[in-house]
This record gives C-alpha cells, sequence and structure tokens, in this order.
C-alpha cells in the first residue's frame, strides 16, 4: 500500500520530531477503529490518548504522534514528538491540503451537511478518485483529521464543516481552503451559543473565508437571511451559485413527485439546462440538499448529467430519514414502514419530517412495488361504483427532545403543534422533559405517550405500533430517541430500505 507519510514528511509538516524510520498509510485517533499501519494521534478528549499508545502500537501502528514518550512504551517504538498533539494534527491536515491537487468542496449548515457530503460522494465517484470526510467528522479535530488523510492523488476532496459556538466555522474553512463552499441551509439550531437566526446566519457565512482565490460560494435563495449570506460572499470575493424553488434561482426546482420507491424531481440549471434526478426513499426535503449538491458538482467542473444520473445511487444514510419496511408477519407480509430520523433534530428539520411523514400512505403492505398496485386497485373500485377499501395503519410519530434550542426552548417544543403537517398525523408519542411541552399542547385525540426517558418508551414499543402504521422516530442525538428505533427494528425482520 503507497505510504501517506513517511517519518520525514511528517516530522516536516509538524515541525516534530520523528523517532525511527515509518512510514504510515492512514491516521487514526481511536484504537477501535485503527487499521494497521495507521498512524495514531494521542488526543487529549474524554481520555488521554497517551493513555492508548502502547495498545496502537500492539495493533499495528506504524507510529504515534504524541507530546511524550508514554509510561510503558518502549525508547526505540516509532513516534512522531510535538509539543502539542492537536497543533500536530491541524499542521498535518494543512500539510495535507498543500500538497493535493484535489477539487475542494467545503459543506455547512443547520441541516443536512452530512447526507449533502454523502449524495456529493456518490456522484462525483465515478468522476474521479473522492476522498471524503468520515461520518460527521466536521469539528477542530475532524476537519484536520480529514486533511491528513487526503491522498496525494485525490481529484475531489469532501470536506464537512460544523460549528457548536461562534468563531469555529472560518478557522476550519481557512484550514481547508476549499474552490466551494456550499452552505444547505440556516435554521434554528445552536441557538443556544448563537442566540438568533442571524446569528447563526452570520456564523455559517464565514466558511466563504476559507475559499480560494476565485472561488465559489453556493447558496439557499429562498431563506429570511439569505442577504447575509450573499454579503458574506461578496465580501470574500466569491462568485455566487444559488438555488431554490423560485425561478430566480441559478438552479431551482420545477416538479417533484414523491412516488413509493423515490422521489422524483426536475430542475434547471444555471442557463437554463434541465436536470432531472431521483432520489431513492428520500422524502422531499432531501430535494434542496441534492439541488445545493448538483450545483457545487458544476461549480467544481464536473459533469452535471452524469452527477445527477448516479444520484439515483444514493440512499439516506441510518439515523437520517432511512426508510426501512419491517415486518411484523412474514407469512401475511404485513408490517410498518420505519422512518429513521434520530441522528438530529431542530424546528426546522423535524417540520421537514413531519412533511415527509403526512406525505406516506399507511398500509399493511406498503413497501416497495406494493402501492402503485394498491393505487391500481383503488382506481378500478372507484370506476366500478365500489366503496373505496379502508385502509388500516396510522401515521405515528414519536419525537425526542430538540437540543442547544436556548432559554425558549420550551416555547420552540409547543409550537410544533401547530405545525400544519400535524393534521396529517394520527399520534405522536413524545420522549424527554422537553417534548412535554409539545405534548401538552397537541389535542388530546392525537397524544399518544409520554414518556421521560427512551428506554420507558421503548419498553412498551410493542403496544404502540401495529401493521400497516408508518412510524417516524426523530429527535436530537442528546436524547438518546434511538433507542426506540433500536427497540423497533426489534419488533420485526427488515426487508431492506426503500
Amino acid at each position: 500500500m503507497t505510504a501517506l507519510w513517511t517519518a520525514a514528511q511528517a516530522a516536516t509538516a509538524t515541525g516534530g520530531q520523528a523517532q525511527g524510520d515509518w512510514s504510515a498509510t492512514g491516521v487514526s485517533i481511536d484504537t477501535r477503529s485503527l487499521a494497521p499501519g495507521d498512524l495514531f494521534v494521542a488526543l487529549k478528549a474524554v481520555r488521554d490518548g497517551h493513555d492508548f499508545v502502547a495498545e496502537a502500537l500492539k495493533r499495528g501502528a506504524a507510529a504515534a504522534m504524541v507530546s511524550h514518550r508514554p509510561k510503558g512504551v518502549s525508547e526505540d517504538a516509532p513516534l512522531l514528538i510535538v509539543p502539542d498533539v492537536l497543533a500536530g494534527l491541524e499542521a498535518l491536515g494543512r500539510a495535507g491540503r498543500a500538497r493535493a491537487s484535489a477539487r475542494v468542496i467545503g459543506i455547512t449548515g443547520s441541516v443536512g451537511k452530512t447526507s449533502t457530503k454523502e449524495m456529493l460522494r456518490v456522484m462525483l465517484a465515478r468522476q474521479g478518485r473522492v476522498h471524503a470526510a468520515e461520518a460527521s467528522f466536521n469539528n477542530h479535530w475532524g476537519v484536520p483529521l480529514t486533511l491528513a488523510r487526503m491522498p496525494v492523488d485525490a481529484e475531489y476532496a469532501l470536506i464537512e464543516i460544523g460549528m457548536n459556538h461562534p468563531g469555529e466555522i472560518a478557522p476550519l474553512s481557512r484550514l481547508a481552503r476549499p474552490h466551494v463552499v456550499l452552505i444547505t441551509t440556516v435554521a434554528a439550531a445552536h441557538l443556544e451559543a448563537l442566540g438568533s437566526l442571524e446569528g447563526i446566519a452570520r456564523e455559517k457565512a464565514t466558511i466563504c473565508e476559507g475559499l480560494v482565490p476565485g472561488g465559489t460560494a453556493v447558496l439557499p435563495a429562498d431563506l429570511e437571511t439569505t442577504p447575509i449570506l450573499m454579503q458574506a460572499a461578496r465580501q470574500a470575493g466569491a462568485r455566487i451559485c444559488t438555488f431554490g424553488q423560485g425561478a430566480a434561482a441559478d438552479f431551482h426546482l420545477s416538479a417533484l413527485r414523491d412516488l413509493p420507491e423515490a422521489l422524483v424531481a426536475e430542475a434547471r440549471a444555471a442557463g437554463g439546462q434541465a436536470i432531472l434526478f431521483k432520489l431513492p426513499g428520500a422524502g422531499r426535503h432531501f430535494a434542496m440538499n441534492a439541488l445545493g449538491a448538483l450545483a457545487a458538482v458544476q461549480a467544481a467542473g464536473a459533469d452535471l448529467a452524469l452527477a445527477a444520473l448516479d444520484l439515483a445511487e444514493w440512499s439516506p444514510p441510518a439515523g437520517r430519514g432511512r426508510r426501512e419496511w419491517l415486518y411484523l408477519d412474514t407469512a401475511e407480509e404485513a408490517g410498518f414502514l420505519l422512518i429513521d430520523d434520530a441522528y438530529n433534530a431542530n424546528p426546522a428539520s423535524l417540520g421537514a419530517a413531519l412533511e415527509m411523514l403526512a406525505g406516506l400512505s399507511p398500509g399493511p403492505r406498503y413497501r416497495a412495488g406494493a402501492a402503485p398496485v394498491q393505487a391500481a386497485t383503488e382506481r378500478a373500485r372507484r370506476l366500478s361504483g365500489q366503496p373505496a377499501a379502508p385502509r388500516p395503519g396510522r401515521r405515528i410519530a414519536i419525537l425526542g427532545d430538540m437540543l442547544e434550542l436556548g432559554p425558549d426552548e420550551a416555547a420552540q417544543h409547543a409550537a410544533i403543534a401547530t405545525h400544519p403537517a400535524l393534521a396529517h398525523v394520527d399520534l405522536v408519542h413524545c420522549v424527554g422533559p422537553r417534548m412535554t411541552h409539545l405534548w401538552q399542547a397537541l389535542p388530546e385525540a392525537r397524544r399518544g405517550m409520554c414518556a421521560t426517558t427512551p428506554e420507558a418508551l421503548a419498553a412498551r414499543i410493542h403496544r404502540l405500533i401495529s401493521a400497516g402504521d408508518v412510524v417516524l422516530v426523530k429527535g436530537s442525538k442528546g436524547s438518546r430517541v434511538a433507542r426506540v428505533v433500536d427497540a423497533l427494528r426489534n419488533l420485526g425482520q427488515a426487508a431492506g430500505s426503500e
């Protein structure tokens, strides 16, 4: 395997002292996922990574980046000794970016960063070697780690950039030096730290500060805060490309069809080029992310038509809106549709998820290929004058707390009760102390169980779900509502994602 970093290269990049003549084929910060040949970076987080250096070397690490030789590690062990390990990782990432010739796309936004990054990974896979951030590695160590892992011969690099506090995005963008930046949206997330939607927009817009000269900013056109994003892009000297619903946007949607097996979208690109793309098993809110990703593809100089075609190979990641049909009775093919959206939540993304739930039809045979048959049967019944057949099943939402919303979090949770999509939801189960405010604001007919913990609701899940139901599970990761997803999967036998 080709060396990613030699001892001499890593020492030059970090200004550190290399001990031994080694070469690394990868970079790791976790012994649990470390592969033989990796350079282990002993970061200090919940635990001090120096405590795991001996184990990393035992597992086959090529060397370890440390600030000192840990106890129990031999004097001749392969090491890269630096004054500060996090600063050393940043320096290694900066050097990885400097030596690469890849077209770099930086992605940020209140929601949709990881999903959009994965769309881009699929869309560009046939057009060159793609290097992308692992999982949601988008913070002060995730971005430099992604850059440090970048192969020299990568042709496209996808760098996800997130934040929890003001001032985090700009330094990471300057480290990544993207050719294209994409802001998916600005929504009420991290209000606790940033105070207002305008504050969030200003922070997201600082991603433009890292753009290379002549770079492009791909921005949402339809937001209340779009002018803030546009101003920041102009100040950075960026070319601007917008995407949205309206015809004034450079990339705009012209039609959406939500079919049982996929969402089909028609759009117009800058210059009037027609685009048709398909998103298997995805809700309507993913269409806008896909449109922004297509604009970023064009800005990066890739083939737009091929990217739109290849988008059909993408499906929502686990925890981010993936649909799964779970059998309760395989003989009768009876079961329920699970929508796993338990990774993150804020008022905007929850509203979008509820709209997706409202657009799906319950029924005991809701699975790939079944709904068109049902629709044809219903048309035949109507033409013959027969009454419509009953459609058992309900639309059910299981909602966990939305976190980091600031001092008015109670009101923001309660306000979900007025969302128009809830008129089409039969039952809402609430999990967590914050979601109690929503439960209290709901009409009694829509009130399901109100549980203080996900474990309490999971213990009764077998009594809450029936054949034909469409079940949405949504909440912030910290609400642990994914425990309910696990319980739902244990109820039935998976038939695959839709």
